[in-house]
């Protein structure tokens, strides 16, 4: 199809696109979602907390914050000093779960785009079809919930 669709009144209309955000929570509060994929993804391209922090809009702060929150959750840290500069890498952990939600996410968008194609009158594309998609299903956006716990420098 050519990703339009017409409406009642005869006009043409773009498909509509499928969006799923997927996040898991403990105790009411963020442990983990797209959000911290991202802040995660870019530590890891970029060896710095404080550049990811950045190219996401927010602060070392928040961003610091985000990442302790989750590790205080799992028990187990998400990131470490890199051996012999400045700046962090992730741990092994951390590159488990970049995979696995990526996955998990994939297998989510999937059967929700299974399910709307059987059942809504619309032609709905996958989100990851679109241009400018970023991140590990293709959302983009800002990062999660605050956060402001003690924050170590990267230095």
């Amino acid at each position: 199809m050519s990703g339009e669709t017409t409406s009642d009144n005869g006009r043409r209309a773009s498909a509509p696109v499928l969006r799923v955000h997927l996040w898991l929570e403990a105790e009411g509060r963020m442990l983990f979602g797209l959000g911290r994929i991202q802040l995660l993804e870019l530590v890891q391209r970029l060896g710095s907390l404080n550049q990811a922090a950045k190219a996401l809009g927010m602060s070392y702060r928040a961003a610091w914050g985000r990442i302790k929150s989750t590790e205080e959750a799992l028990g187990e840290p998400l990131l470490g000093k890199a051996s012999g500069r400045k700046g962090y890498e992730l741990t092994p952990l951390a590159e488990r779960l970049l995979k696995d939600f990526a996955l998990w996410h994939q297998e989510v968008e999937a059967f929700a785009l299974q399910k709307a194609k059987a059942r809504l009158p619309w032609d709905v594309r996958p989100f990851s079809a679109d241009a400018g998609a970023t991140g590990a299903s293709g959302e983009t956006g800002r990062i999660d919930e605050p956060g402001e716990p003690d924050i170590p420098s990267e230095s």
